[in-house]
């Protein structure tokens, strides 16, 4: 069997999902310690003035990289629900899909889970569902280094894809596709394809036909 191992993502790039292709499990490790700007708590989305990152505000950001990820808290004293909801639908309202999953989604944002990895897991079953990937979640029972093989795994007996930290925001900075991006679709804004954004992008562009990008 085949997993993939990756860290909790908000609204994950695309490529995340075309790495589970073919995979039997996806992990989440739930016990690194956080680190701010990574796609932790933060997604890149094209709007009409280029890209630009939406940030899930947290509890203690100063001092959140000695925590746990899995106890990394949202802070909703920030308004930040509305700033993100705000920018998608200006980004993305005249898609031809945006209206086919704005209210799935919209439902996932006002349940306001405390933690920030019960929000990036709720997304990320939401978006396996759209496309139709249908994987098991697992969490990790506890934190195991880097990777050294493929078979060097807690995981076992499973070959084991390990793929935390892989993207990375600075990961955008591309001008082009590369091996983390997808095949190129038509976007709202630019001539160019822009690779790294959040499967968000893809979704709203190519609704139902959008994991046919992903291989």
């Amino acid at each position: 069997m085949l997993s993939v191992l990756f860290e909790s993502q908000y609204n994950p790039p695309a490529a995340f999902f075309a790495e589970l292709l073919g995979a039997d499990a996806l992990w989440l490790e739930a016990h690194d310690n956080y680190r701010k700007q990574t796609y932790r708590n933060r997604c890149l989305l094209l709007t009409a003035q280029g890209v630009q990152p939406l940030t899930v505000p947290v509890v203690d950001g100063n001092r959140s990289e000695k925590v746990l990820t899995s106890a990394i808290e949202i802070d909703y004293r920030q308004n930040w629900v509305h700033r993100h909801w705000r920018t998608l639908q200006t980004a993305y309202g005249g898609t031809p899909y945006f209206e086919y999953y704005a209210d799935y989604l919209h439902d996932i944002y006002v349940q306001k889970p405390q933690l920030l990895f019960d929000l990036n897991l709720l997304l990320i079953r939401f978006y396996l569902r759209c496309l139709r990937l249908r994987l098991p979640v697992h969490l990790t029972a506890e934190y195991s280094p880097p990777l050294l093989s493929a078979f060097d795994s807690p995981l076992a007996p499973d070959f084991v894809r390990d793929r935390r930290d892989w993207l990375t925001p600075k990961d955008s900075a591309s001008s082009g596709p590369d091996r983390k991006s997808v095949h190129p679709y038509p976007q709202s804004f630019g001539k160019d394809f822009v690779p790294g954004l959040s499967i968000l992008d893809l979704l709203f562009m190519q609704g139902p036909a959008a994991g046919s990008f992903l291989a």
